[in-house]
This record gives C-alpha cells, sequence and structure tokens, in this order.
C-alpha cells in the first residue's frame, strides 16, 4: 500500500526558514514524478515545487528563489527546503507522486499525503 506522510511543518516568522519532508513508502518502483502543493483557506491548491527521476526541477513563479525540492531515492524521501518565508506561504502543504511524468498541475498525480501545516506570521 502506497503512502505518503509529511512531516516538517510549523509557525514562523516572516523571513524564517523550514524544511518540509516526506517518506514514501510501498511504491515497486521509484515514482518518476514527485511534488510540493500548497493550499491555503478559500484558495485553489497550488503546484509549488515538482521534481523528476531526472533529476529536472520545476518551481511555481511564487517561490523561486526561494524554496528548493530535492529527493533521496535511496531513503525514498522528499524534501522541500523554503527560506525567506513570507505570510503568503501560510497554507497546508502537501506531497504528491505519480509513477510517470507529470509536468504541471495536480492531476496525474495518483498518490496524496495527509498534509503538514505551514504558517508564516508577519
Amino acid at each position: 500500500q502506497v503512502q505518503l506522510v509529511e512531516s516538517g511543518g510549523g509557525s514562523v516568522q516572516a523571513g524564517g526558514s523550514l524544511r518540509l519532508s516526506c517518506a514514501a513508502s510501498g511504491f515497486t518502483a521509484s515514482p518518476w514524478s514527485m511534488a510540493w502543493f500548497r493550499q491555503a483557506p478559500g484558495k485553489e491548491r497550488e503546484g509549488v515545487a515538482y521534481h523528476y527521476l531526472g533529476g529536472n526541477t520545476y518551481y511555481a513563479d511564487s517561490v523561486k528563489g526561494r524554496f528548493t525540492i530535492s529527493r533521496d531515492n535511496a531513503k525514498n524521501m522528499l524534501y522541500v527546503q523554503m527560506n525567506s518565508l513570507k505570510p503568503e506561504d501560510t497554507a497546508m502543504y502537501y506531497c504528491a507522486a505519480a509513477q510517470g511524468i507529470v509536468r504541471g498541475g495536480s492531476s496525474g498525480f495518483g498518490y496524496w499525503g495527509q498534509g503538514t501545516q505551514v504558517t508564516v506570521s508577519s
């Protein structure tokens, strides 16, 4: 049974940093596409950062230069280092995975974690 479990969320002041982790288990092969999404109350879910098995990454403009996604395939872990956090980064953050290549968006991701809350105060 595939499972994605996020951790590392919390409350931080603007300008601070957090590192989110996602532990993946149950995959018979490493997912080609993994990503971090976020959803704030009253807003649509937003793709924040994507990581592909070949090493390519993609970031939303809103986090480019501040967030860094990384992956440890040996440990089945996905991370996102979030620096220079802003109040508008406040959201529930979700880890997602797909066996195939998903170029942006969320509909191609079949596996989701339960989320971890990030709150940034001004």
